[in-house]
């Protein structure tokens, strides 16, 4: 048997065991899914899921990787749309906040995630999101569009907000209501990164203005 289909065989098997797991952990939760049921739906042993991925927990690290690859694209799409950087900005993170309403996300990623794989700002996919956003900062600033801040720093602290927000709609008791809520005082936290002249373009530029002239 040549390499490449060697290749082929354990990139299928490994997309079986994902694709086998991501939907056992998002209908039941990973605390009680079984590793022998969703395996044998794959067609595949308990064997070949610690061969190919250790044990349960790096399955569930292998499928919040899948999904959040698919939040990053999605997200690219939603900032694409937009006729500003800043815009696009803003949209992107308010979107990021409101996948929290998505039950797979929600269950998945927001809830089962930290509680079995530790603090997501530690996670690896966190480093391409903060460096994404540091870049898409520094050319706003770049352009006069916000204040002189560090790139990175204002990246991590929004990284930081838009994630604790997801987390607390993930786990509230009305996630709709805590969505608006959140969505709500972010953007006003956003706001802050502003150019004062700029603020004007903003629904809360009105109450921005006022208070910086009293």
């Amino acid at each position: 048997m040549g390499h490449k289909p060697r290749k082929e065989m354990i990139a299928e098997t490994r997309a079986k065991l994902v694709a086998a797991a991501r939907h056992a952990f998002g209908t039941v939760g990973y605390a009680e899914a079984s590793m022998d049921d969703f395996t044998a739906s794959a067609g595949l042993t308990r064997g070949a899921l610690y061969h190919h991925f250790g044990d349960k927990k790096g399955l569930l690290q292998a499928v919040i990787a899948e999904i959040d690859a698919e939040m990053l694209a999605r997200l690219k799409i939603v900032s694409a749309r937009a006729d500003t950087l800043w815009q696009g900005f803003v949209d992107e993170c308010t979107a990021y906040i409101e996948m929290a309403l998505e039950p797979e996300i929600q269950r998945t990623v927001l809830r089962d995630g930290p509680a079995v794989l530790g603090d997501p700002s530690q996670w690896p996919s966190q480093n391409e999101c903060i460096r994404s956003m540091s870049e898409n900062l520094q050319k706003l600033r770049d352009e006069g569009t916000i204040v002189a801040v560090d790139p990175e720093a204002a990246a991590r602290l929004v990284s930081g907000a838009s994630l604790h927000a997801a987390q607390w709609i993930a786990n509230s008791e009305d996630p709709e209501a805590t969505s608006k809520k959140a969505v709500k005082a972010f953007n006003v936290l956003l706001e802050g990164l502003l150019k004062q002249g700029r603020r004007i373009d903003s629904p809360q530029a009105p109450a921005e203005i006022d208070k910086s002239l009293a």
